[in-house]
């Protein structure tokens, strides 16, 4: 029988899951056993998955799981240098060249054990077949107006935490907005047409701004883009990659501008071929604005687990998306796992 034990997350600030309990009763019905841990953070009730018919196991006893166990879990397990013989599914983030994911691939072959990495989950034509992007940028747009609002009220962006639900998210941020007492800003959001640019357009047009939504057809000219500096707020949705157009040169901290808050959603300041050319680390959820210029006043927001603030949406819709992929963990050797296996196998190879 496929055994499918699902960790509890160990990260800080984590409280999503992969799987509601209405996908555990759905895989218990065709047959697949799942264990789901006890979890001091986790969104979502314990009780839930016990009524679907799960066991429940104590917190972070996965690494003790039967050895055909597959465990499951979204972000990244404890850096202890351990072997993993087990099977595991979740976000490896080992197969761009980064030290801590080499180091996570050798403690996978030490063991012979096996990622299934999340975002090798694709489908024919090479797209995931689930992905957190629309909270990412719903969440993403909505620390970007609390930093407007803060820097509106002369201060910067305070400390943010998760929210128990999109209502009182918006609820929150309309109670910001009004208390700045300043006229609304406009918002430009490159990437408008993906998953992420979806989201942050959605909640800035929720709350009012006049949204200039730009995908590939408005920046195929490379640049340069004075449209980014005259809009109050920039929010990038689109991963770095090579042949990126540059939207916020260095330069840009000195010219004249509107604009005062970047939302880098996509948030990869290190990648060579960043956009945003302004700063050079990531923001957290404890300090969530970066003041890069002082006057005038230009805040980045680059968290880098934004659908984290909204976890039961975000818990809610990326389960609902990847549940066909685990109603099929019984045929590991078709489909999206088997294409899984080959990125796994292919990158431990070359260790």
């Amino acid at each position: 029988m496929t055994h499918l034990w699902v960790r509890a997350e160990q990260r800080p600030n984590e409280e999503r899951v992969g799987l509601t309990p209405a996908g555990a009763a759905a895989l218990v019905a065709k047959g697949i056993r799942v264990t789901v841990e006890a979890s001091r953070v986790r969104a979502l009730s314990i009780e839930g998955y016990a009524a679907a018919g799960c066991a429940i196991a104590p917190e972070n006893s996965w690494p003790s799981a039967p050895a055909d166990a597959i465990i499951f879990g979204l972000k990244e397990l404890p850096e202890d240098g351990s072997p993993l013989p087990h099977r595991h599914i979740l976000f490896g983030h080992a197969y761009k060249g980064q030290p801590a994911g080499r180091i996570l691939l050798q403690r996978f072959k030490a063991a012979g054990g096996t990622l299934y990495d999340l975002e090798s989950l694709v489908d024919e034509t090479g797209r995931r077949v689930a992905a957190f992007g629309y909270w990412a940028g719903y969440a993403g747009a909505a620390v970007a107006l609390k930093c407007w609002a803060a820097q509106a009220r002369g201060g910067i962006c305070d400390p943010v935490s998760t929210w128990p639900g999109r209502e009182g998210l918006l609820a929150d941020l309309a109670a910001e907005l009004t208390a700045s007492n300043a006229q609304q800003p406009r918002a430009l959001v490159i990437g408008a047409q993906g998953r992420v640019g979806t989201g942050a357009a959605d909640l800035c047009e929720s709350m009012g701004l006049a949204v200039t939504r730009w995908d590939m057809a408005e920046t195929a000219h490379g640049g340069p883009f004075p449209e980014v500096l005259e809009h109050e707020i920039f929010l990038n949705c689109i991963l770095a990659r090579p042949g990126c157009p540059v939207f916020v040169p260095a330069e840009a901290l000195d010219a004249p501008r509107a604009l005062r808050v970047i939302g880098d959603i996509a948030c990869d300041p290190t990648s060579d071929f960043s956009p945003i050319r302004v700063y050079d680390r990531v923001t957290r959820w404890s300090a969530p604005a970066l003041r890069v210029h002082a006057d005038p006043v230009l805040d980045v927001m680059a968290i880098d687990n934004l659908p984290s603030l909204l976890p039961v949406e975000s818990s809610e819709d990326y389960a609902a998306q990847l549940l066909p992929s685990l109603l099929a963990l019984d045929r590991l050797d078709e489909g999206v796992w088997a294409r899984a296996k080959v990125e796994f196998d292919r990158h431990a190879a070359a260790l």
